[in-house]
């Protein structure tokens, strides 16, 4: 979904994000005119576990979002580690949970939850990156699995890998094409729960395709989860990740 650069605003003396609109949308006008709609509606959240959208501007012909930029540490990076104890994942789950809460409350759905879009600050904030940009980008209001499947750049090396993380957290509706809601975003965070808890992908495969088909097919293992989990959040995780 383009190239991001660390960047100097130097009105305000402040370091930004600053992504590139892919070719795309900045060389379609209706898209283009769609995306400012669409950026305007993701600058009003207004919350600590979002990562704030400040600006939709052009620079030497090019047009950039300017972001919130995140010091911290990338949460597929704990995951990768071998998991996170039980009060740690739920501290963050919480914050995560927050975000969610106040976008959908704006009728703002993510679509793209996924721990590489998570950061963790040094002082345990949690900021949730990239609210909504996978809507605002697609091409049309009934926007799919094709828009969905969009690559985005993250601390994978391949595109193909990169693809293949964000099909891991999309939910059933979004793997089949169907129009999204809310209800996608609550399926992605129970993967992330999950995850955080069991220090490994819940869904995986071979292929974009293999992965697919594990999250509409594939039996959901919670067994490796640890033993001593409260049933509270066995049962939250069992609701989350309810395929109907």
């Amino acid at each position: 979904m383009g190239e991001v650069w660390r960047a100097l605003d130097t009105n305000l003396d402040r370091e930004v994000a600053l992504k590139a609109l892919p070719e795309e949308v900045a060389g379609n006008a209706e898209r283009l005119s769609r995306f400012e709609r669409e950026a305007k509606v993701l600058a009003s959240l207004n919350h600590q576990n979002i990562a704030t959208l400040y600006n939709l501007d052009r620079l030497e012909g090019q047009h950039v979002l300017v972001m919130e930029l995140v010091e911290g540490q990338d949460l597929d990076v704990l995951i990768d580690g071998g998991g996170l104890d039980l009060e740690r994942a739920v501290e963050i789950a919480m914050q995560i949970a927050e975000a969610l809460e106040a976008a959908h409350a704006q009728g703002i759905v993510h679509r793209d939850l996924k721990p590489a879009n998570i950061k963790i600050r040094p002082d345990g904030t949690v900021k949730v990156l990239d609210f909504g940009l996978a809507k605002a980008w697609s091409s049309n209001d009934e926007d799919g699995g094709s828009q969905s499947l969009s690559p985005t750049l993250t601390r994978h090396a391949t595109v193909e890998g990169v693809i293949l993380g964000t099909a891991a957290y999309m939910s059933p509706e979004q793997a089949r094409g169907h129009t999204v809601d809310k209800r996608a975003d609550i399926w992605a965070f129970g993967v992330v729960v999950a995850e955080m808890l069991g220090g490994k992908r819940l869904f995986h495969g071979e292929t974009v395709s293999d992965t697919l088909a594990s999250v509409l097919k594939s039996a959901i293992e919670l067994d490796d989860l640890p033993a001593a989990l409260p049933p509270a959040v066995t049962r939250l995780l069992r609701r989350c990740l309810q395929r109907d």
